[in-house]
């Protein structure tokens, strides 16, 4: 803003010096109306509000520093200078007290003194009102934060709700097969996802799946993968007959690959995918770059189940291999997405791994014992998520 487009308001009794600070303040591009007494000049204000007030203290009716007063209680922000020739030093603390911006005696020997004085309160006054737009545009994008983050806070409570919604529960069946599982996610919502099924009361189907990243959308890949599965069972009977359980995990995996890579959703998934025919105790399963390996506890001891594969979602042409296991009339399987790693104490990943299966031959044969043993309920926010799906039997 220019001098010339700044209005300055003079406020003072005595004639020759008004006119002479407002003549030399006109000279140097100011806009200046000038009145003769404190009740005039507060008139002045209200019916047009100037940049900068300069007033007199000693004035017959309204003297400076009760016209100070009023300002200080309903303008505080405009800046106001104040002459006098009574330099006494009660004036002085009480008129910046009072918030003047300067103060100076009259008579005043150099006028550009006062032009300075003038610019550099006028300069003020522009920070503090350009500080407080600041202020008012911070505030104003404070409450939009605050708008979208309950808007967030109510989706991720209904996609939380939805994902809750979409996971199996408990499953016990008639030949004495227990399934079970627990999820801590690291965010409101998990990218960690399990499922399982007692298809045609014969086949056992599961999978542990971790999508890559956090929050809503390694979630919605969550949603998208249940959907997905889904459908393999329900239309093209997935796990429905010999044919399907000798040969299904790796199908499975590579139409999931296939869509992933089709559909771009920029995410990758780690499995462990697993299917038991109950009728024979054999199980058949497919590694896809999960880490840990499960752990099968028997009356033997436990071990990591062994396998490698490659991660679904990555690679456009991939076949896994399929593992056979012939499992024991009483066992527990217990497989761990890689969040789990994240909670033990060891700093290497070998020793992490051989803690939790020191941890899970001691203690941990079902889903309450395993939890239990890794105290994973006592725990808070966790760096990543961390699922846990439990098959037992006879234990």
């Amino acid at each position: 803003m220019t001098d010339r487009s700044r209005k300055l308001l003079i406020i003072d009794d005595d004639t020759l010096v008004r006119q002479s600070i407002a003549t030399y303040l006109e000279d140097s591009g100011f806009e200046v109306t000038q009145v003769a007494d404190g009740s005039s000049g507060i008139r002045a204000i209200d019916e047009s509000l100037p940049d900068l007030v300069i007033t007199d203290l000693r004035m017959p009716d309204l003297d400076g520093l009760q016209v100070l007063q009023q300002l200080h209680e309903q303008l505080p922000d405009l800046p106001v200078i104040v002459i006098s020739g009574a330099g006494v030093i009660s004036d002085v603390v009480t008129a910046l007290r009072l918030g003047a911006r300067d103060y100076l005696i009259k008579p005043i020997m150099d006028m550009e003194m006062l032009v300075h004085s003038v610019r550099k309160a006028l300069d003020h006054s522009d920070l503090i009102r350009q500080n407080q737009r600041y202020r008012d545009k911070l505030e104003q994008a404070n409450r939009g934060l605050r708008e979208h983050l309950r808007i967030l806070e109510r989706d991720q409570l209904a996609g939380r709700q939805v994902q809750r919604r979409l996971m199996p529960t408990r499953l016990h069946t008639h030949d004495g097969y227990d399934v079970g599982h627990y999820i801590a996610p690291s965010l409101y919502l998990s990218g960690d996802f399990v499922d399982y099924a007692h298809i045609k009361k014969r086949y056992l189907a599961f999978y542990l799946a971790d999508v890559s990243g956090h929050g809503a959308s390694s979630a919605f890949v969550t949603i998208w993968l249940k959907h997905i599965v889904s459908r393999m069972v329900r239309e093209e009977g997935l796990f429905g007959d010999e044919d399907s359980f000798e040969r299904g995990t790796d199908a499975m995996l590579q139409i999931i690959n296939r869509e992933l890579n089709e559909t771009r959703l920029n995410h990758h998934l780690t499995f462990f995918v697993g299917v038991i025919d109950t009728l024979t105790g054999e199980m058949r399963y497919v590694v896809a770059g999960h880490l840990p390996m499960p752990i099968l506890v028997t009356a033997e001891g436990a071990k990591f189940l062994e396998g490698f594969g490659k991660p679904v979602g990555i690679f456009k042409n991939v076949t896994w291999q399929i593992y056979t296991l012939q499992l024991p009339e009483e066992f527990s399987l217990i497989c761990f997405s890689d969040g789990v790693l994240e909670i033990l104490p060891q700093k290497e990943l070998l020793d992490k791994e051989a803690h939790l299966l020191t941890l899970i031959a001691q203690r941990g044969q079902s889903l309450e014992s395993v939890c239990d043993a890794l105290a994973i309920k006592e725990i808070g926010e966790t760096p990543d998520d961390i699922a846990i799906l439990t098959i037992t039997r006879g234990k």
